[in-house]
């Protein structure tokens, strides 16, 4: 479950830019795409969600938890149990191989290494067959859909993913959209896609403007 109230955000260096976002309120298996022009503070959204930035005012609760009052210990433990990120730039590890960098994922969530699901995901995202390449061996398409794998591999409840399917021609877009959905559906996770892609507006049935 995830639920917004009130949520507003500045900048300290653009104290006339303040961002006050619309409520959210998200039931189990409830997913929602949020579209919007670049500028209107889609990243900044998203951040606010993962905790990676605190609010001026509101709160965001996500399984019961208002994830904004947690240390930062306590924060960055719940972030790497419970949610998948997925960002613009890549963060793998480049001196690790595909592979390598999925068994870390797992490692750092506290979950065990499971070989048969990290093929899974690499044959769900057309990576099987590059798996023991390096992250920097690997095109900005193939580093897209590692980011994907990362951010589901350990089972979050909630994903969220930020312009998931902005290098990605019609064919992956589709595909890579329904393979979230499908993760976020047997997991029982929320979904949330913050995107100026209108492309994938017909996957899903939960959709706001900003």
């Amino acid at each position: 479950m995830v639920q917004t109230d009130n949520l507003i955000f500045h900048y300290k260096k653009k104290e006339n830019h303040i961002f006050k976002f619309p409520d959210i309120t998200l039931n189990e298996q409830e997913n929602l795409l949020i579209l919007g022009k670049s500028g209107i503070g889609k990243t900044t959204l998203l951040h606010l969600l993962a905790g990676l930035l605190n609010p001026v005012s509101g709160e965001v609760m996500i399984e019961g938890v208002a994830i904004n009052t947690l240390s930062h210990w306590g924060l960055d433990k719940f972030r790497g149990q419970h949610i998948g990120l997925i960002f613009q730039k890549n963060y793998a590890v480049q001196s690790l191989n595909i592979v390598e960098n999925l068994q870390a994922r797992l490692f750092f969530s506290g979950k065990s290494v499971n070989n048969k699901t990290i093929d899974f995901f690499l044959e769900q995202l057309g990576l099987k067959d590059c798996k023991k390449s390096k992250a920097n061996e690997l095109s900005e398409g193939q580093l897209q859909r590692l980011g994907i794998a990362m951010a589901v591999i350990h089972g979050p409840k909630v994903i969220l993913a930020d312009e998931p399917t902005s290098s990605l021609d019609d064919e992956n877009c589709e595909m890579v959209i329904n393979l979230l959905i499908k993760q976020a559906k047997q997991t029982k996770a929320n979904l949330i896609v913050i995107t100026h892609d209108h492309r994938i507006k017909p996957l899903f049935s939960n959709s706001i403007s900003l």
